[in-house]
């Protein structure tokens, strides 16, 4: 797959959260976005690993941090850091949103849970 076809600019992301832990009432410590479908999943140190899956279950390698002051893209394949251009917005979650997240769903020894 050539380089172009793994990130689409004008896509934008699912939404605000992990979409996997938001259907099954999970949580997530940071959130990375696909940079070709747009698809929002937890980050590997998250108990669920969404993005990762995703990444693996699409074919699609690319993913950007959506954490606010982060501006990084990994190639799941390649497992480096990779270049990318600006993306559609929003580029991260709300500003409100605490990490680790959603409020509400965290358990109090999440620390324990992170991998």
């Amino acid at each position: 797959m050539s380089k172009q076809h793994e990130i689409d600019p004008p896509v934008p992301p699912s939404g605000f959260g992990c979409v996997e832990c938001d259907a099954s009432g999970g949580w997530w410590f940071h959130l990375r976005r696909c940079a070709q479908c747009g698809h929002v999943g937890c980050c590997d140190s998250s108990p669920s690993q969404h993005a990762s899956h995703h990444a693996a279950d699409t074919n699609h390698p690319v993913f950007c941090s959506f954490e606010p002051d982060e501006d990084w893209f990994w190639n799941y394949v390649t497992q480096q850091y990779v270049d990318g251009p600006e993306l559609a917005p929003p580029l991260h979650h709300p500003l409100d949103q605490p990490v680790p997240g959603p409020a509400g769903r965290v358990p109090r020894d999440w620390e324990r849970h992170l991998r």
